[in-house]
């Protein structure tokens, strides 16, 4: 039904104004009594073989949506219904920002793709924090992931990541830092060895101090050298990292269907969707292979069907992340891949 009726209706409209319709009539449709239970009878799936105990977290499945989609945690009850062993916010900054102009949004049917560049656009950290202190299903797992306010120069980013973290650290189980976006200017340049280190040591800092430490991942791109990957498990090691997420949005072009002209038009911003699958599987294994097996690894990029989050795991992922694929298949693909899983 998603497919052949729902889809076809929303893809006429603009990517981000569907987004806003979506999520405005899930929430609606929330507040009548059994929502909830038929949606969980339509797209939940659960199996005692699904349970990942990962970084010290226990996920009732592991197939989680990533960053970007609930950016500001407003359906996360609404989330559990359809069948996610966990959600990751954000990506969430200290302050509230609008994000880039826009539009910012672009569909790529005949890749299975889409081009963003949203800029970080959330509530902020305060906002979001409330917001899920209101939340009802306290079952499901939920990832903070965090970043810079735009105007915030790099040499004092690390103040944002530690704000950030400080107002999530009592509703979140997870942390995810992301210094992979490619739409805020200069963040990527926090990747490098030297500066990431600095970063990722103060963040720790607080975390390591609390009562109960946060697991603390690092999300990074698909468009890292081998070498670049094997700076990021050295730093893993040595800042004590948790995880990692594998990968955020590429800035590549290559091997679309779409005219290059169309392409072109969309201008600057992350692609993700089928494109990345290939790719983003590649580094999984590298890093996987590299650490033997050491460090968890949550997988995302180009996920759209079943065989694709199989192929993930195999490659090395204990957990995946759907976003693109989650737009273009529909709520199913979530029960779709846990019942591969169990096979």
């Amino acid at each position: 039904m998603y497919k052949s009726i729902v889809k076809p209706l929303l893809f006429q409209l603009d990517a981000e104004r569907t987004h806003h319709l979506i999520f405005n009539n899930l929430k609606r449709a929330s507040r009548v009594p059994g929502t909830a239970a038929l949606l969980r009878s339509l797209y939940d799936y659960q199996h005692p073989s699904l349970r990942r105990e990962v970084f010290g977290l226990t996920f009732a499945n592991p197939v989680g949506l990533a960053a970007g989609f609930d950016k500001n945690a407003v359906l996360t009850d609404e989330l559990a219904s359809l069948g996610f062993g966990f959600v990751e916010i954000g990506t969430v900054t200290p302050r509230p920002q609008p994000g880039n102009p826009q539009p910012r949004l672009f569909r790529l049917p005949q890749d299975g793709a889409l081009i963003n560049r949203m800029g970080f656009n959330n509530d902020g950290a305060a906002a979001v924090a409330a917001r899920l202190r209101q939340r009802t299903n306290r079952q499901l797992i939920i990832g903070g992931n965090i970043g810079k306010n735009k105007d915030t120069p790099n040499e004092r980013a690390a103040d944002d990541y530690v704000a950030a973290f400080k107002a999530l650290a009592e509703v979140v189980d997870y942390f995810v830092v992301n210094v992979s976006s490619p739409n805020t200017p200069g963040l990527r340049e926090l990747q490098d060895k030297k500066p990431l280190i600095s970063l990722l040591q103060q963040v720790q800092a607080h975390n390591l101090a609390r009562p109960t430490p946060r697991p603390l991942l690092l999300k990074i791109a698909p468009d890292l050298t081998d070498a670049q990957l094997d700076d990021i498990l050295e730093i893993a090691q040595e800042t004590k990292l948790s995880g990692l997420v594998a990968t955020n949005t590429t800035i590549g072009r290559g091997g679309l269907a779409t005219p290059a002209a169309t392409v072109a038009a969309y201008g600057a911003g992350g692609l993700s969707g089928r494109p990345l699958r290939a790719r983003a599987t590649e580094v999984i294994a590298y890093l996987h292979r590299r650490s033997q097996g050491g460090l968890p690894i949550i997988g995302a990029g180009g996920i759209h069907s079943a065989q694709d989050a199989l192929e993930k795991l195999a490659a090395g992922a204990s957990l995946v992340q759907l976003y693109t694929g989650f737009i273009y298949e529909g709520p199913g693909l979530v029960k779709q891949i846990n019942q591969a899983i169990v096979g």
